[in-house]
């Protein structure tokens, strides 16, 4: 399998990558683009012509991104749809709610090493919110990606995946001690998993995902961590601007070098190379978040739980 390079790196930005991008008559979806990444992204996706669904947890922030945008780029074919991961019934909501064919779906809302925490359905919040509330609104919206003749789905992941492959046995850290930082990067290593599962279930519909670093930015992600500077790690010279951190997303969602491609992991918009070890950079993908039959054991996993939950 070759690797997918591109004229695009570290500095390049959302703007960057859709010059010559036209997406009129397309429909995407981001989560979480009521700020940072998020807001970005869906800026850069209506700059290019395409009509877009900020999925939200607070309207009147999504409401403001709308006009922000519209303002800039003129783009009037915005809406706001309320979406709390973390509660399978709002999801369900806004993917019943949905109508049309939807040509692209961000994945990009998240938490971040946040306190200890469960949902109702004793869900650890990070592993709750950040894969399988996105693994649910995928699945709740595959009739519409199929519609669409071909989607892409783009999986908002993170360097820190290499800190912990998904721990079957203790998911939810009910036997072992939380560790904020392991508990992320294992929500982390789940959003690669299910790119890998969900291109080799729906590559028949047409439907294609893959998933990305965006680097270090600093944005409201990191309100749980250091003072809201990440984990003190990240060197100044490899730190991103908002739109530098939004490319690789982008890229994702709207180049041609991607047609067909699917189950893969990039960074500084091309695609990783896997590592064995954790590498102490943001850079490499962890075999194991690449491997097909974890893939899909998570998913069958993913699907049981849902289905609990009613």
């Amino acid at each position: 399998m070759v690797r997918i390079t591109t004229r695009y790196g570290f500095a390049s930005t959302a703007t960057d990558v859709t010059d010559g991008i036209d997406l009129t008559g397309r429909r995407a979806l981001v989560t979480g683009a009521s700020s940072g990444l998020g807001a970005e992204t869906a800026r850069a996706l209506a700059a290019a012509g395409a009509a877009v669904t900020l999925a939200v947890r607070d309207r009147d922030a999504g409401e403001r991104v709308v006009k922000a945008i519209t303002g800039s780029t003129g783009n009037r074919d915005l809406d706001v749809a309320h979406l709390d991961l973390a509660d399978p019934a709002s999801v369900r909501a806004l993917a019943a709610g949905w109508q049309g064919p939807l040509h692209v779906l961000v994945n990009n809302a998240g938490v971040m090493a946040c306190p200890e925490r469960h949902t109702d359905q004793g869900w650890e919040w990070q592993f709750a919110t950040n894969h399988l509330g996105h693994h649910a609104l995928a699945t709740g919206l595959h009739h519409a990606l199929a519609a669409a003749g071909t989607a892409r789905i783009v999986s908002v992941s993170s360097s820190a995946h290499q800190r912990s492959p998904i721990v079957r046995d203790d998911i939810h850290f009910a036997f072992r001690p939380y560790d904020p930082w392991l508990a992320y990067g294992q929500s982390k290593t789940a959003n690669i998993l299910f790119a890998v599962e969900a291109t080799r279930r729906w590559a028949g519909d047409g439907i294609t995902a893959n998933a990305l670093t965006p680097g270090a930015v600093y944005t409201n992600l990191q309100r749980h961590t250091d003072g809201g500077r990440g984990s003190g790690t990240v060197p100044p010279e490899m730190l991103k601007t908002v739109e530098q951190g939004a490319a690789t997303a982008v890229l994702l969602a709207t180049s041609p070098q991607l047609d067909g491609i699917g189950g893969r992991y990039f960074a500084d918009c091309n695609e990783s190379g896997t590592v064995d070890r954790r590498t102490g950079t943001l850079l490499g993908v962890a075999r194991y978040a690449l491997d097909p039959e974890g893939a899909r054991r998570l998913w069958d996993l993913s699907e049981d739980l849902l289905a609990q939950a009613g």
